[in-house]
Formats: structure tokens, C-alpha cells, sequence
């Protein structure tokens, strides 16, 4: 059984969210990280980049698969987890600790049509 966290959003294309503030954090989820494998490659965008919700955001690659990742949420990316460059394992190790990357909310009624900790459980049961 994957690991669903308390306090975070999730969406339907396996992405979480955590907001501080103004941010948001997004990352894969820990049922993500498991459908793909091993992560040997993140491409990610570019800082100063505005992505609208639901638009593809970066690239995952595994070993079995590439995926994109879709933006959960509309906003400026203002931060990119550069350790994953180097190291995207990190994903497959840690998904909660390792988020892609931190944008400025644009609109945060975006966040009320996103999935919380049950629903995410529910959701990902019915997949597996």
C-alpha cells in the first residue's frame, strides 16, 4: 500500500501539493514513484516560468516509462529542486521530501477542486 500523507493535496494524475503560505510545493506521489520504477531523469521547467493548471509541467523517466507530470495547480515557479538533476532517485526514496518544484499560487480556489488524503486512498484503491 502506498504512502498517502496528511495535509497535502493530491490529484488524480498521482502529483501532490503542499502550500506554505503563497507557495506551493509540488512533487509525485509515493504511488507514482512506485508505478514508475526507477527514476533516472527529471526534466523540470524553468524558474520564472508561469504553468497554468493542467498543463504538463516536466518529464519523470524511469527505467520502465516517461511521464509527464501535470501542473495540479496555476502559478510562477519561483524554485526547482536542483538536487534532482543529479540525483532523481531521490524521488524513489523520500517522494514527500523530494517535491519538483515551489511556485507562487496564482489562484488558490484551484485548491478546493483537488483530492485530500482519503480521497487520494479511495482513488488509488480502485486503480490497483
Amino acid at each position: 500500500m502506498s504512502t498517502v500523507l496528511e495535509g497535502l493535496y493530491y490529484t488524480k494524475d498521482h502529483e501532490w501539493v503542499r502550500v506554505e503560505g503563497e507557495k506551493a510545493y509540488i512533487g509525485i506521489t509515493d504511488h507514482a514513484q512506485h508505478a514508475l520504477g526507477s527514476i533516472v531523469y527529471v526534466e523540470l521547467p524553468e524558474v520564472g516560468d508561469e504553468i497554468e493548471m493542467d498543463d504538463n509541467l516536466g518529464v519523470v523517466e524511469s527505467v520502465k516509462a516517461a511521464s509527464d507530470i501535470i501542473m495540479p495547480v496555476s502559478g510562477e515557479v519561483v524554485e526547482i529542486n536542483e538536487d534532482l538533476e543529479d540525483n532523481p532517485e531521490l524521488i524513489n526514496e523520500a517522494p514527500y521530501d523530494n517535491h519538483l518544484i515551489i511556485v507562487t499560487l496564482k489562484d488558490d480556489s484551484e485548491l478546493e477542486g483537488l483530492l485530500g488524503k482519503e480521497d487520494y486512498e479511495a482513488f488509488i484503491s480502485e486503480e490497483e
